[in-house]
């Protein structure tokens, strides 16, 4: 302790400044150990984001599935094909026995900002509901997985 106050000292006597601050080898030690963590945690991040679109698809399908009921058991039958999901929101022309709207708004696009695909009657079910997942392409696994209601 006695060299480091007589070093400054010293240097006061000499006209030097005495600077604070970090060392260049300083600042890449923590440049690197935060590379480090990011490269650890950005991964598990991303990855939880991806299974949180495929639960937030299967919850619209869920609710959009309970419209597509109500507007059953009001009318007698889903809606077709040609009249889709917007049948949920507005009255279709030929349909006195509608007592909607069964859905707030018009039914929202999937997570991926594609529109569900709806079909009565369905090939898998009495109709179908589905997004194709992050890829947009039928099949696939992970986030790419087909999101369906049967």
């Amino acid at each position: 302790m006695i060299l480091g106050i007589e070093m400054k000292h010293w240097c006061a006597k000499q006209g030097a400044r005495v600077e604070k601050g970090f060392t260049l080898l300083e600042l890449l030690v923590v440049m690197v150990i935060i590379g480090l963590l990011v490269g650890y945690v950005a991964p598990k991040y991303f990855s939880q984001v991806g299974k949180s679109e495929v639960k937030a698809a299967q919850a619209q399908i869920d609710a959009i599935e309970k419209a597509l009921d109500q507007y059953r058991l009001d009318v007698g039958s889903y809606p077709v094909t040609e009249q889709g999901l917007a049948s949920l929101t507005v009255r279709p022309t030929n349909e006195v026995k509608w007592q909607g709207p069964y859905l707030k708004k018009m039914a929202p696009p999937d997570p991926w900002g594609r529109p569900y695909i709806y079909k009565y009657p369905g090939e898998h079910a009495e109709f179908d509901l589905l997004s194709y997942g992050k890829d947009g392409q039928p099949g696939g696994t992970g986030e790419s997985v087909d999101i369906t209601n049967w």
